[in-house]
């Protein structure tokens, strides 16, 4: 159960039809806002973003320095370990192995019986912090190194245009006169 890592600002521009990398350009183009690519962003007027009332107020209110130092976790290390793919297995013989059922189990590792119901269904993935509790308080390996994820993608597929047709297939796109 490997989550696919996807990125929230790839998008498919309503124009061309190619990618849009980053967060791309907000652009006003007869009348409506809309983010297409760079390439696209010539058709239309830029729109420039308001800085948001929060920005103001924290610059005319800043927070005192508080004397607490906060702990930097480090990410890096959680962001390459991952879950096994059969967790749910590996918990269920566990729990078994010792003779407990679901509630015992979970008051042992002080967490909510519901939770492991749904952990055991594989309705749930536990989360790295679980899993390493389950794996110190019941001795099993729930863990995982990640080895360095090759690319899924061709090159060829990022700039091809998606099956379905976009916006600049039916309406006609004014060039702007310099």
């Amino acid at each position: 159960m490997s989550k696919k890592i996807v990125n929230e600002y790839e998008k498919e521009c309503p124009i061309c039809g190619g990618k849009i990398w980053g967060r791309g350009e907000k652009v006003l183009i007869e009348g409506a806002k809309i983010t297409v690519c760079q390439s696209c962003a010539q058709f239309g007027v830029k729109i420039k973003s308001k800085p948001k009332m929060t920005d103001t107020y924290k610059e005319l209110y800043p927070k005192p320095k508080s004397s607490v130092k906060k702990v930097a976790h480090p990410r890096g290390i959680e962001e390459s370990i991952e879950i096994v793919d059969d967790y749910v297995v590996r918990i269920r013989n566990a729990r078994n192995a010792r003779g407990l059922n679901q509630d015992q189990f979970a008051q042992k590792l002080n967490e909510k019986p519901s939770l492991l119901r749904r952990i055991e269904a594989g309705k749930v993935e536990p989360t790295i912090m679980l899993a390493k509790k389950i794996e110190e308080v019941y001795n099993i390996k729930l863990l995982k190194q990640i080895d360095e994820i090759e690319p899924t993608a061709k090159q060829s597929q990022y700039m091809k245009k998606s099956s379905g047709s976009s916006l600049g297939d039916i309406a006609y796109v004014k060039k702007k006169k310099n």
